[in-house]
C-alpha cells in the first residue's frame, strides 16, 4: 500500500541557468514535491511522521544554493537529499517550475518532473 504527502509551490530565488544573465541576475524557482511512504502505524506519533518544514527548508536550501545549468540538475538534486535524509520516504517526485525561463515565445511556465525511489 502507497501514502502520499504532497506539498506544492515551494518558491525561492536562485540563480540557476545556463545564461550569464539567469547567473547575473537569479529568478524564481518553484518546486513540487510528492512523497511516497507508509503513513500505516504512526498511531498519530508526530516523531514517526516525516516533519513537512524539514522537507520545505531542504527544497528552499537546493534552489538558493550552488547554482547549476539544467533545472533537471536541480531536480535530481532535491531528490538526492529527500531520499538520503528521510528514511520513511520510499519514492519521491519532484517538479521544479522555471516561470520565467527565457525562451523567444510566452509560456505560462516551464517544468521539469523526475521520479526517484530506494
Amino acid at each position: 500500500m502507497s501514502d502520499y504527502i504532497s506539498i506544492n509551490g515551494i518558491t525561492a530565488f536562485g540563480f540557476h541557468g545556463v545564461f550569464p544573465e539567469e547567473r547575473r541576475d537569479g529568478q524564481v524557482f518553484r518546486c513540487d514535491v510528492k512523497l511516497e511512504s507508509s503513513l500505516a502505524n504512526l498511531n498519530d506519533d508526530i516523531s514517526q511522521a516525516t516533519n513537512y518544514a524539514s522537507v520545505v527548508e531542504l527544497v528552499d536550501e537546493e534552489i538558493r544554493g550552488e547554482p547549476v545549468n539544467l533545472i533537471e540538475t536541480l531536480a535530481e538534486r532535491i531528490a538526492d537529499r529527500v531520499l538520503l535524509n528521510f528514511p520513511r520516504i520510499i519514492r519521491v517526485i519532484v517538479t521544479v517550475h522555471k516561470p520565467h525561463a527565457p525562451v523567444s515565445v510566452a509560456v505560462g511556465d516551464i517544468s521539469v518532473t523526475i521520479e526517484r525511489g530506494r
